[in-house]
This record gives C-alpha cells, sequence and structure tokens, in this order.
C-alpha cells in the first residue's frame, strides 16, 4: 500500500455529520489528518429526509475538513459513508464456487472474491438491495471450520455468508446526497461494522462480544464470537428520543432539554440526590425553572432501560447470548451519559464497558477529543477505506504474479512441444 494513500471517512449522522481525514503512518497506525464536523439538519433516524439540507450539511462539513488540514491543500473528492436506519436487514446464506482445473492448485484472494460476487447476485426483496456479503466460515472439499482458505488446495470452495441488505432508496439518497456536493463515493458501510472496527480488540471479537452504538437516531448492534460477525440489527432510537422525553417531561426548550442531558444526564436515577436542583431561565419575562436532577435521571433511565430492552432481545434473538465473553461495549454519542455501563450491567447481566475509538489510532495532539464515542464510527470508516485500499494492492499483485506464473509455463510448454515435434520428426526419416 502506498505510504501517502489519504482515505476520507463521512459519517451522515442523525445529529451531526462528520468528515474525518486519515492515513497510515510507518507503525500501521491510522493517524487523522483533519477532522470537520456540523449539525446535521435533514437526517431522521439515520434516514435522509431532506436532500437539500443534508448536501448542505455535507459540504460545510467537508470545507471544515479541508481547512483543518495542515500537509499543503487537499481536495476531498471520493468518500466512503456509512449506513444505518431500521430498514437494515441481515440474514444467512451458503454459496458454492467450483475452482476449474486450469488455475493455480492454491486457493487464492481472486476465488474468494468471485465468490463473494456471485453472492450479490442473489435475489431479495423488490426494494432491497445487498450492502454487504460478510464470509464467517469457508468448506474446502468437504474440509469444515476454515476461516482463511488462501493457499489451501482444493477444487470446491463454499462459504457460509452473513448477507446484510438495506432498502434501495436508503442507499440512493446518500449517493444523491454525496454526489450533489461534489463528492463520490467510494464504498457504502453499515455503521456498527465500521464502529467494531474502531473501538473492539481481536482478542474480544474471539472471545464474543456485543457492539452497541447509541447515535441520535438510532442504536446499532454488531455481534462477534470467535473473531466472526454472527448478528446485525439497527434499533429506531436514540439519543433524541431521550431528549424529546426531556422536553416533555420538564416542560422546555428542546435545545435546553440537551444541554442538561450532556451536562446533568445519569442513566441511573438511584444515583442522584433528591435535593439537587438546576436552575433553567425562563422564557422572556417569565420566571426561571427548577428541575430536580433525581426527576431528570428517571426520565432518562425509562428511555434508556426501553433501549436496552430492545439490545437484550436482540441477543437472545442471535442465538450467541450464552457464547460472549467479552460482554458489551457501548459506543457512540449516547454512550457519554453517566452510569450508562452500570444500567446495561443491571438490565442485561453482561459485563459492559465503554467504547473508545482509540484501538488503532496514533496519538494526535491536534484533535485531542478524537478518542470521544461519538467520532467511532467516523473513524471506523476510515480504518475499513484503508483496509481495503491494501487489499486492493494485494490482488493487484496476485493477478500479477498469476499471469506471470501462466506466461512461464507456456512458454516450457511450447519448448517442450517443440522438442517432441523434433524427436518425432527424426524417428519418421
Amino acid at each position: 500500500m502506498a505510504e501517502n494513500t489519504v482515505v476520507v471517512g463521512l459519517d451522515i449522522g442523525t445529529t451531526k455529520i462528520a468528515c474525518l481525514v486519515g492515513r497510515k503512518n510507518e507503525h500501521g497506525k491510522v493517524e487523522i489528518l483533519s477532522v470537520g464536523q456540523t449539525e446535521s439538519i435533514g437526517v431522521t433516524r439515520g434516514v435522509v429526509a431532506n436532500i437539500e439540507k443534508t448536501v448542505a450539511s455535507i459540504k460545510e462539513a467537508v470545507r471544515l475538513a479541508e481547512e483543518n488540514i495542515d500537509e499543503g491543500q487537499l481536495k476531498i473528492k471520493v468518500v466512503n459513508v456509512g449506513i444505518a436506519g431500521q430498514h437494515i436487514r441481515s440474514l444467512q446464506h451458503r454459496g458454492i464456487y467450483t475452482r476449474k482445473n486450469s488455475e493455480n492448485d492454491e486457493v487464492s484472494q481472486i476465488d474468494i472474491d468471485r465468490l463473494i460476487e456471485d453472492m450479490y447476485q442473489l435475489v431479495m426483496k423488490p426494494g432491497e438491495e445487498i450492502i454487504h456479503v460478510l464470509p464467517q466460515e469457508y468448506i474446502v472439499d468437504a474440509e469444515q471450520g476454515i476461516k482463511d482458505p488462501i493457499g489451501m488446495s482444493g477444487v470446491r470452495l463454499e462459504a457460509n455468508f452473513h448477507i446484510i441488505t438495506g432498502q434501495v432508496s436508503a442507499a440512493k439518497n446518500i449517493q444523491k446526497c454525496v454526489s450533489k456536493s461534489g463528492l463520490e463515493v467510494d464504498e457504502i458501510i453499515l455503521e456498527p461494522i465500521a464502529s467494531s472496527e474502531a473501538v473492539l480488540s481481536e482478542e474480544e471479537k474471539e472471545a464474543g462480544v456485543v457492539l452497541v452504538d447509541i447515535g441520535g437516531g438510532t442504536t446499532d448492534i454488531a455481534i462477534f464470537q470467535d473473531g466472526i460477525i454472527r448478528h446485525t440489527a439497527v434499533i429506531p432510537f436514540g439519543g433524541n428520543v431521550i431528549t424529546e422525553d426531556i422536553k416533555e417531561g420538564c416542560t422546555i426548550m428542546k435545545k435546553q432539554a440537551e444541554k442538561l442531558k450532556v451536562k446533568f444526564g445519569s442513566a441511573l436515577a438511584s444515583e442522584s440526590q433528591e435535593n439537587e436542583i438546576v436552575c433553567i431561565p425562563g422564557l422572556r419575562g417569565r420566571a426561571p425553572k427548577e428541575i430536580s436532577l433525581k426527576n431528570l435521571a428517571n426520565i432518562i433511565q425509562a428511555r434508556m432501560e426501553e433501549i436496552i430492552e430492545h439490545v437484550h432481545y436482540e441477543i437472545q434473538n442471535s442465538g450467541y447470548a450464552k457464547k460472549l465473553i467479552g460482554g458489551i461495549v457501548v459506543t457512540g454519542g449516547g454512550s457519554q451519559l453517566k452510569h450508562i455501563t452500570q444500567l446495561f450491567e443491571y438490565v442485561t447481566g453482561m459485563d459492559a464497558r465503554i467504547g473508545y475509538p482509540n484501538e488503532h489510532l496514533a496519538a494526535t495532539a491536534k484533535f485531542d477529543n478524537l478518542t470521544s464515542p461519538k467520532y467511532a464510527t467516523g473513524i471506523g470508516l476510515v480504518i475499513k477505506g484503508l483496509d481495503k485500499s491494501e487489499k486492493v494492492e494485494s490482488v493487484k499483485e496476485e493477478t500479477v504474479k498469476q499471469h506471470s506464473r501462466k506466461r512461464s509455463s507456456g512458454f516450457f510448454d511450447k519448448i517442450i512441444n517443440k522438442s517432441k515435434e523434433f524427436f518425432e520428426a527424426g524417428e519418421e526419416e
């Protein structure tokens, strides 16, 4: 992979649009060169609801990202974009690919790519399309449970796949917004998969872990076990629903409700004192409003418990509930509520921790808040883009090697054939 390969991740969220520019340094760590963030206006529950407003927000985030780059002028043209929303579905499927005898004896990355491409041809319900085809285990000539078949000998290559689908219209609207912003989509990536790249370690994926990414409009779930993604889901609730509840329950403005949640919000009412009061300025000419932090925590806990119940249902539904040694990793902007891990542990009975996206990040003094959980998806999109460019390079190298092998074998075949003809002609004489 070229040293200077720069990748852009565009996280189109319900509350914010973040544009992150990154590359890999000489130690293999991801170095974030620039960040541009703006408020998201045209997105509702992870789905684009207003094209023009979303385009304006994307343009602003990209402009800020371009301004923040130190090393000369970099023009952002190609981006990796995240997709979420309750239209996301996942299913299991098995694919088979028979290798031709004339090909190289060993299974190569090209064979795996052909098998995966074949899965994209599956017939979906009207209005749905395949977003991701994720191989789980491979089977080479009836030999089961193979994680990486490259280099093995065999003719029949099979694999169990985790296939993620979404609405065609939702994906098209994202592409439309990006292209209207003067950009090009390299890849659309499911947001929980991107977030998992940023906050989970390989050991956790091996042990079995649930990633819960609480955004503004949706809560995304990805379950890993034995190093393989096993289950994905998107719940159409997030931090914005909690803000709405505070607004209704305390009869205050939405902006005030958001500030209250961020500054004083707690997911456990038992941790708040009865006598703790916050004073909010009233509207013009009206008296200030007093709000009990205990009451605030009760409102937050009620809604948060509902979200966690949905998460718990998805964990039970996946069939891996008893195999998740790594417990739950909570990330996203919504994970910054106080005592949220304790509430997760109380409701699900599983260990929980906050996921900070510093797993693969190089230390940088310029953007000190980059390790905040709210940037997990954006950083994950950059990591996925860098991984893809590395893979493309390796496939190119493999193709070149195969061509050179074929050319050299063809050259030797010609020599052998010429020799045969020469000796046969001698015998006839």
